[in-house]
């Protein structure tokens, strides 16, 4: 991406990215951790960080993140820590693109650490690719230093940073910025969006091995290989009877419900690479929790009290209610809920079982999503986090 001809598209695609985003202002380190949502005590911690290279040729990577943001998040659907399942966070940045700020080395944090996956989903849709300048150690200094990191030695912290230039481009020594990661604790997975000989050139194994990690090749323009299996159909089928068991509270609430139909819509449109199906999955567990603006959600907070929502903040048909009927309607919503992603998991267990065989037939490369599922897995389990067998 450094020829003259290359040079001259992402000029014309800045022109056209700049009309349609312009970024944000760097926030504020203090203002990014107000934002991450506070974890009860004693709950295992998973927390993630993705840095993407959103430069003019990273256009497969970005569609492959678009469709498996969920399947990461479910890697842990079955993974115990102390008898308890984990509570996933993710972060997500961009680097290399033209038209982020030169003073921030091309870099834009676009999520926190953070819970909200449909606002996780709802901005890598959002993503756009242009001509930039790639450096990886800055990027990773970055996202070491901002995020609010947890610092307890059993939470299991990775960055993963997938790119294609070389890994040392830039004023911030990449080698230092990793020693500074896995000295907080942080384990840094290289990813190389091209051949592997082409990336141990560009030194993107020695990001890896300086950070305890994982040094991953991935052909970033192979289209993600979705196994259909019998449950499929009627996994998908569910998410419209789940959606009817949520209950809108508070101004968070429309903007918040109309993320989340947005975002099954995004799924739905990537249907062929199993993220609508993988999206059903997510919101069937834990870690899909909208506390803020979902009753059900929120009712499973130690602190939670209904009689103490205000009635201007309820949806029209439970401010009719007596605070009795409320409850009762809660908790009647609430066993729907229970009961539909209990089906949903029952059938994605069967469903894994079905995928696992029909796996060892194929001989693909490694698409982003297996090669994260490769590391994370391996590096999660030293950590005293197990998956049921």
């Amino acid at each position: 991406m450094k020829t003259k001809h290359i040079l001259i598209t992402a000029a014309l695609a800045a022109c056209l990215a700049l009309a349609k985003e312009t970024p944000p202002p760097l926030a504020d380190s203090a203002v990014e951790i107000a934002k991450v949502e506070p974890i009860a005590p004693d709950t295992p911690l998973v927390q993630i960080a993705v840095l993407l290279d959103t430069s003019s040729s990273m256009d497969g990577l970005i569609e492959q993140a678009k469709t498996q943001l969920w399947k990461l998040v479910n890697e842990f659907i079955s993974a115990k820590q102390d008898g308890k399942t984990p509570v996933v966070q993710v972060a997500l940045y961009e680097y290399g693109k033209s038209s982020l700020s030169a003073e921030q080395n091309w870099i834009r944090q676009i999520q926190p650490l953070t819970r909200d996956l449909d606002k996780v989903s709802e901005e890598l849709f959002a993503l756009k690719t242009n001509g930039g300048e790639e450096y990886c150690g800055a990027v990773i200094k970055r996202a070491t230093k901002d995020l609010a990191w947890d610092a307890n030695p059993k939470v299991y912290k990775a960055i993963f940073i997938a790119g294609n230039e070389p890994f040392t481009q830039g004023p911030v020594d990449s080698q230092k910025s990793c020693k500074e990661a896995i000295a907080k604790g942080i384990i840094v997975n290289t990813i190389h969006c091209g051949g592997e000989a082409e990336g141990i050139a560009g030194n993107w194994n020695q990001g890896a091995l300086l950070a305890d990690g994982k040094y991953l090749v991935i052909d970033q323009n192979q289209a993600i290989v979705h196994i259909e299996a019998p449950q499929d159909k009627e996994i998908v089928k569910l998410n419209e009877k789940l959606n009817e068991t949520y209950i809108s509270y508070g101004r968070a609430a429309p903007a918040a419900r109309s993320r989340q139909i947005a975002q099954d819509n995004n799924a739905a449109e990537k249907s062929a690479a199993g993220s609508m199906l993988q999206r059903v999955i997510a919101k069937s567990s834990s870690n899909y929790s909208n506390t803020s603006w979902d009753l059900v959600d929120a009712s499973k907070q130690k602190e939670f009290d209904l009689s103490k929502v205000k009635e201007e903040d309820l949806p029209e048909e439970m401010k009719k209610m007596t605070v009795e009927e409320r409850k009762a309607w809660l908790e009647k919503k609430t066993a729907e809920r229970e009961a539909i992603q209990k089906q949903v998991l029952t059938l994605n267990k069967e469903r894994e079982a079905y995928v696992a065989a029909k796996r060892k037939e194929s001989s693909k490369a490694d698409t982003l999503d297996t090669a994260m599922s490769k590391a994370l897995r391996t590096q999660a389990e030293k950590k005293g986090i197990s998956w049921e067998k």
